[in-house]
C-alpha cells in the first residue's frame, strides 16, 4: 500500500442539514484510514442519487456509475484490477439498490473481493421522497404510502446469494467499526447504514428505531470470486496505424460540431474527418451524441483537431458547425457563438445569415454530412481533401462516399443566404 493519505478532500458536503449521508461518507474514510490504506488504494463507485455527490468528496479514484449500476461497475474494476492490496468501494442509496438489484445478486453470488455500501434513507430523496424497494412498511404507513408490497431484505437476499459477509447497521457510533470488519473480509460485503433524510423522511436520529429493520450481521464461508485469466490478442494489435502523409496549415486547435438526424452518418463522417487529421500529422479526437432509440433522433459529434496533443475533448465554443438537418439544428444551434461559422443544408429553417447549400443534394441522406465535412476542408484548407479521399479506401461504401465528396465539390462557390 502506499504511504497513508487521507481519504476525504477539503471539498464542502454537499448534502441537506442533517442528512446522515454526510456521517456514512466520513464512517466509510475512518474506517479505511484506520485499515492503512491511502488514497491511491481505494477505488470508489458511486451511483446515482443522494448517494452519487460524494464523487469530489473522497481524494481516491472514483467512478460515477448510472443508477443502480455501480455494483456491476465495481464487479468489473475487482476483476481487472485482482490486486488485494487496492480496495473497491461501491456507494449507493436504496434507490439505487432497488433499481440495480441484480446487480448485487451477482456480485454476491460470484463473492467478487468488494464493498457495498448501502445508504438507506428509506426513500427517494433527490427526486422527491418516493417509497424505494427498502422502505420499511412502518414507514410507508407513516409516509401514507399506497404501496403495500413487502419491501426487500437486502442483507439477507446478499448472503442468500453467496456474500461473504452483509450486515445492517443502525447505530451511527457502531459503522466505522463494522466497515472496517467488512472491507477486511475476503470477498463480497454488503454494509448496509440507516441514514436520516431530513428533508423528506425522518429528522431525528431517535426516530428511526420505529421505522427500520433490526440490525443483523450474516457470514458465508466462500472462496473468493476471481477473473479467468486468458491470453488474448489485443485489440489495439489489429488497430490500423495512420501514418502522416500529408501537411496541415492550422497553427493551433480547430473545433467542429456536425449535426444532423440519426441514421445519416454524422458519427461515420466525424470519424473520417478525425482519421484525415491524422493522416495530415494533426491530433484528433472525435465523440458522439444520439438519443437511445439510435435510429430515430438528432445525431451530434464533436471534433477536435490540433497541432498539439489535445488533453481536454470538451468543445464548449465550436469554430464551425455543420448541420445538414432540423433534427441536428435544433439540437446544437444554442450552441452557436459569434465566432462560429456556420453551414447549413438549403432546407434547415435556421433563421439566421448562415452559408447554406444543398448538402443532402450532393450527398445523399447518409452521405450528406460527409458531403458538409468535405465543403468544410475544402473551403477552409485545413488539409488537402486528398487526406478525407484517402480514408475512405478501405470502407466497403468506398464508392458512395467518394461520391458524396465528389458531390461537394460542386457546392464551391459560396453563397450566403438570408434565412426567411
Amino acid at each position: 500500500m502506499e504511504v497513508l493519505k487521507k481519504i476525504l478532500t477539503n471539498t464542502k458536503m454537499p448534502f441537506c442539514p442533517g442528512c446522515g449521508h454526510g456521517v456514512c461518507v466520513r464512517s466509510i474514510s475512518k474506517s479505511l484510514e484506520n485499515l492503512g490504506y491511502g488514497s491511491k488504494d481505494v477505488i470508489i463507485v458511486s451511483d446515482i442519487g443522494c448517494s452519487g455527490l460524494v464523487d469530489p468528496l473522497f481524494a481516491t479514484h472514483t467512478i460515477h456509475g448510472l443508477h443502480g449500476r455501480s455494483p456491476a461497475l465495481g464487479v468489473g474494476v475487482t476483476l481487472g484490477l485482482d490486486n488485494p492490496n487496492k480496495k473497491v468501494i461501491v456507494i449507493q442509496g436504496d434507490g439505487g439498490a432497488t433499481i440495480g438489484l441484480q446487480h448485487i445478486l451477482e456480485a454476491a453470488r460470484r463473492n467478487i473481493d468488494m464493498t457495498l455500501v448501502v445508504i438507506n434513507n428509506l426513500l427517494y430523496g433527490m427526486t422527491g421522497g418516493q417509497m424505494s424497494g427498502l422502505s420499511t412498511n412502518e414507514f410507508k404507513e407513516y409516509k401514507h404510502s399506497n404501496d403495500d408490497a413487502d419491501p426487500y431484505d437486502v442483507v439477507n437476499l446478499a448472503h442468500q446469494s453467496g456474500a461473504a459477509f452483509s450486515v445492517r447497521v443502525n447505530n451511527i457510533s457502531n459503522f466505522t467499526d463494522v466497515l472496517k470488519e467488512a472491507i477486511s473480509i475476503s470477498g463480497f460485503s454488503l454494509v448496509e447504514l440507516s441514514s436520516l433524510c431530513t428533508s423528506h423522511g425522518l429528522k431525528k436520529v431517535s426516530e428511526m428505531k420505529h421505522y427500520i429493520v433490526a440490525e443483523e450481521k450474516l457470514t458465508n464461508n466462500r472462496p473468493v470470486g476471481v477473473s479467468i485469466k486468458q491470453n488474448t490478442i489485443s485489440l489495439l494489435d489489429s488497430a490500423k496505424i495512420l501514418t502522416p502523409q500529408f501537411n496541415s496549415k492550422i497553427k493551433d486547435s480547430i473545433g467542429i460540431v456536425i449535426a444532423g438526424s440519426a441514421g445519416g452518418g454524422i458519427q461515420s463522417a466525424a470519424k473520417m474527418l478525425a482519421q484525415a487529421a491524422i493522416l495530415s500529422g494533426l491530433y484528433a479526437t472525435m465523440k458522439g451524441e444520439y438519443p437511445i432509440t439510435v435510429g430515430t433522433g438528432f445525431s451530434v459529434a464533436e471534433v477536435i483537431l490540433s497541432k498539439k496533443p489535445i488533453y481536454f475533448t470538451g468543445l464548449e465554443k465550436p469554430n464551425a458547425v455543420l448541420v445538414v438537418t432540423e433534427d441536428g439544428w435544433n439540437k446544437v444551434k444554442n450552441r452557436i457563438t459569434d465566432d462560429s461559422k456556420v453551414y447549413v443544408d438549403a432546407k434547415v429553417n435556421s433563421n439566421n445569415s448562415f452559408i447554406a447549400k444543398d448538402f443532402l443534394k450532393a450527398g445523399g441522406k447518409k452521405g450528406a454530412a460527409l458531403s458538409a465535412v468535405s465543403y468544410w476542408v475544402k473551403e477552409s484548407g485545413v488539409f488537402p481533401i486528398q487526406a478525407l479521399i484517402k480514408v475512405t479506401e478501405d470502407s466497403k461504401y468506398v464508392t458512395s462516399l467518394q461520391k458524396a465528396i465528389e458531390g461537394a465539390e460542386k457546392l464551391q462557390e459560396l453563397v450566403y443566404v438570408e434565412k426567411k
